[in-house]
């Protein structure tokens, strides 16, 4: 590779699991490095405080900071739209771009481009939100022609509490939501521990699974033109272009 590149991704502040995640599956990439910056989230909810976290002026700011590394990329690795509508991250990613020149993605922008990529159709879906929440989500990706046939929920709503999940619990619930045969399966929250069950859970079940840590790096690396398919070992998800 002639020159680095630098991938500039947005995090919740009490968000403990993308970081290390997104660090280790680019580790192999030579000349790729990744630059992180937060603003402030704590709670998931549909009530109002919890929904005005993601309001565009709080993101655009981290976003200004990635821009003082002279990132190639910014990704919001976040999920928020699933819930608050898939046309507030169209909107954020374009405000991102105009406020500092730099092409921008979403985890949910990314993993509905993999969802047409492959013409999916029916989905599983895995999250730790709370009930209405998780259901928004649901609602949202109907109204887009894709069926979630098979879905869990925790009913947490401290985001912080999220990466507390343990592995084995994820990995139950993605087995249990197989059993429905979608066609992929999510796993819909930045802060799970979850992108690297995604290759044996695939070898076990046959299904593809989209974790938002990886759909955000998928499409970073998509948006820099870097072929996604030199990760290995991190899901299928890499391979699809």
């Amino acid at each position: 590779m002639s020159q680095p590149v630098r991938l500039g991704v947005l995090t919740p502040s009490s968000n403990t699991a993308l970081e290390p995640l997104t660090s280790a599956i680019v580790a192999g990439l030579e000349g790729v490095s990744v630059h992180f910056s937060r603003f402030k989230v704590t709670e998931i909810s549909l009530q109002a405080q919890a929904l005005g976290q993601f309001d565009d002026s709080k993101i655009l700011a981290a976003a200004e900071l990635l821009a003082d590394a002279h990132v190639d990329v910014i990704g919001w690795s976040g999920t928020a739209a699933g819930w608050r509508g898939f046309d507030t991250d169209m909107r954020l990613v374009e405000r991102i771009r105009e406020r500092t020149g730099i092409v921008a993605t979403t985890a949910v922008l990314a993993l509905n481009d993999l969802l047409r990529l492959r013409n999916i159709r029916t989905l599983g879906l895995v999250t730790p939100y709370l009930h209405d929440v998780h259901q928004r989500i649901i609602d949202n990706y109907k109204a887009i022609g894709v069926e979630v046939v098979a879905d869990r929920h925790m009913g947490i709503s401290v985001n912080h509490e999220f990466a507390l999940v343990e592995p084995f619990r994820l990995n139950d619930l993605v087995r249990e939501v197989a059993l429905a045969k979608p066609e992929a399966i999510a796993t819909y929250c930045t802060n799970l521990r979850a992108a690297q069950l995604a290759a044996p859970l695939e070898r076990d079940t046959g299904i593809p699974m989209l974790d938002t840590v990886s759909t955000t790096i998928w499409g970073m690396l998509r948006a820099t033109g870097l072929p996604p398919e030199k990760i290995e070992g991190w899901g299928q998800l890499y391979g699809w272009r």
